[in-house]
């Protein structure tokens, strides 16, 4: 009775796959989404769920002849903190190979239908050093313009915040 106990609950603990969204839409293609200027707000939440910061973005996406792609951001903080990063997305057997400078654990970008699922660890600031945070990003394409993109950040295996953001085409 015990074993089937914790089948359940482990199984429905499980987060979701992208298989669950194959067949909505719209499409999401990243080299069509994340192509030239788009613009981004969100918020970054603590481990209890409070917003602790604000942002707004820039990010400059262009794709070369060899299909890689590239996403220039730019972050502004309501704290007054400025932060940059370039992403470049390889092509790969079972999609795209995303790494960036502060990215110590590059992830792969796979799609389906409507979302993207991306698991990287990111090093980030803390303090008078640096930390790094397992980043588990979720993108949800809601209209051809508009993509919703939920990050869970973890560390040790605990979430210890969250970062929620619209982006949109220019």
């Amino acid at each position: 009775m015990t074993v089937l106990f914790l089948t359940g609950f482990l199984s429905g603990c499980a987060g979701p796959s992208l298989d669950d969204y194959r067949d909505r839409g719209p499409e999401l293609i990243p080299e069509r989404f994340f192509q030239g200027e788009l613009s981004a707000r969100g918020v970054v939440k603590d481990f209890a769920g409070e917003v602790i910061r604000t942002f707004d973005a820039d990010i400059e996406a262009r794709w070369d002849e060899d299909g890689v792609g590239t996403l220039d951001e730019e972050f502004r903080f309501d704290d007054g903190e400025v932060e940059t990063r370039t992403w470049t997305l390889t092509p790969g057997e079972d999609g795209y190979h995303a790494d960036a400078g502060d990215v110590v654990e590059p992830g792969t970008l796979r799609w389906q239908g409507n979302a993207i699922h991306m698991n990287y660890v990111l090093q980030v600031s803390y303090g008078d050093g640096t930390l790094d945070v397992r980043m588990d990003d979720w993108m949800y394409l809601i209209t051809p313009d508009t993509l919703i993109n939920q990050t869970t950040m973890s560390k040790w295996g605990v979430d210890v915040g969250e970062v929620l953001l619209v982006i949109t085409k220019k």
